[in-house]
């Protein structure tokens, strides 16, 4: 007897009917690896530069970009933020979405400055000895790194649809009934669990792979190096570096898993953050000799 296909199953989907046998019950798991797959880039990029003569140096980076593919990784060590196998492997352009790598915008920023101090510049020219060697020679830089999210998907922490294959989960379907703000933004909840629902047994969820975008970068680095002459054939170098200045805190991608069973409920750890994609400020220093 044909059973009817569950409401919101996406179409074309496959269906396991209840008490469909596996297709070889002597196999618990199996890992395939085959080499093919379909991947799709476009970008623009722009890079404009300056050099004064003053010593003033910038230089800005931006890509807009769009990378899909179906299917990013080989194993969870490759990439953290996408599954490590496709869902349905007969049919590999059910996971055709955004690449682990999708990374929308990316800008960055630098620049330098030789400053005006010291001999033969524009200010504290006429000190000498000591005091030069002080004010002297000294080269300010930042750099700053900004940068939209990376793509993720919703998971479920169980099979729904008995197939056998435990170990890469199924993607949950959209809630039709939602209609809140999917992207909360706070660290107890960055996206809104409610914004799916648990599939039917038997079948897959509706959501695409990689449908949602986790939190992005930003980050101000800065430095400042300075270089004394000691003699003819021998300088010193000084660096005071400070990574992450402004201490902003950038959040890791949060956990997918929405239902970790078929009859828990939502997660209660759906959405939540637990760990941030950088450091904390750092400041280092540093000097080396030069001959």
């Amino acid at each position: 007897m044909n059973e009817p296909v569950p409401l919101y199953t996406a179409a074309g989907a496959p269906y396991y009917t209840s008490g469909e046998a596996d297709a070889n019950l002597a196999l618990a798991n199996s890992t395939s690896w085959v080499s093919q797959g379909v991947a799709f880039y476009n970008a623009l990029e722009v890079d404009l530069r300056r050099n004064y003569a003053n010593g003033l140096q910038f230089r800005g980076n931006y890509t807009y970009s769009k990378n899909l593919d179906d299917g990013s990784a080989w194993n969870t060590s490759v990439s953290g933020n996408t599954p490590a196998f496709v869902s349905f492997p007969l049919n590999p352009k059910s996971d055709w979405g955004p690449a682990a790598t999708d990374v929308r915008n990316a800008a960055s920023i630098n620049g330098s400055y030789a400053l005006p101090f010291g001999a033969q510049k524009r200010f504290l020219n006429r000190n000498s000895g000591l005091v030069n060697d002080v004010v002297a020679g000294w080269t300010a830089s930042a750099i700053v790194t900004l940068q939209s999210g990376f793509p993720f998907s919703p998971q479920l922490g169980y099979n729904p649809t008995g197939n056998g294959d435990t170990r890469n989960p199924v993607r949950p379907n959209w809630n039709p009934a939602f209609s809140g703000n999917l992207y909360p933004h706070t660290v107890g909840e960055y996206f809104d669990p409610n914004a799916f629902s648990a599939p039917a047994t038997g079948a897959y969820g509706n959501v695409k792979r990689d449908s949602l975008t986790g939190p992005g970068l930003s980050e101000l680095d800065v430095s400042a190096v300075k270089i004394t002459q000691i003699r003819e054939r021998l300088g010193l170098q000084f660096r005071a570096e400070f990574f992450n200045v402004l201490n902003h805190t950038n959040l890791l991608t949060p956990n997918e898993v929405v239902y970790t069973s078929a009859t828990s409920g939502i997660s209660s750890t759906a959405g939540v953050v637990t760990a941030t994609s950088t450091t904390s400020r750092q400041i280092q220093f540093g000097a080396k000799l030069q001959f």
